[in-house]
């Protein structure tokens, strides 16, 4: 396995992106980039179990390593799900398991930047070279679009 590294500068707090990477309608929007339909099945704690699920229940299951609000999130990559069922026993899922995604926050001229640290296999580099830009994009779309005006009643 090989870490890849991906950064983005936002235009917004880092309370904001943090808002944005985590709540279900915002995460759904982003990660939509991976695999249509994506979600997020956590409380959120670290410790927590993560099953990043489309809309077949298919994907990953993972645990939080560590949590600091608004500055840094750490997934264990543990195996995958199918129609499902987990699988953290197989001999493909073994090749990766204990792979690290980090979500790093810093405050840097007043903007945030974002950084994305994963260990990848040989077989998705390429697929995470490619989809990991296209979602910091979506990220920043979301972090710095204006808010929505409520009508006044």
């Amino acid at each position: 396995m090989e870490n890849q590294e991906f950064k983005i500068r936002i235009d917004a707090t880092r309370e904001k992106v943090w808002s944005i990477l985590w709540d279900d309608v915002t995460y759904r929007q982003w990660s939509s980039v991976f695999s249509e339909g994506s979600w997020a099945a956590t409380d959120w704690q670290k410790g927590s179990k993560v099953l990043f699920l489309d809309d077949n229940y298919c994907g990953m299951v993972a645990t939080i390593a560590e949590i600091i609000p608004n500055e840094f999130m750490s997934f264990k990559h543990l195996g995958t799900v199918d129609d499902g069922e987990e699988d953290i026993e197989s001999e493909h899922v073994k090749e990766w398991a204990g792979a690290l995604e980090n979500h790093t926050l810093e405050t840097v001229d007043g903007k945030t930047e974002l950084t994305i640290n994963i260990d990848v296999t040989e077989e998705f580099k390429d697929y995470f070279l490619n989809v990991w830009p296209e979602a910091l994009k979506k990220i920043k779309e979301l972090a710095e679009k204006s808010p929505v005006l409520l009508p006044v009643v």
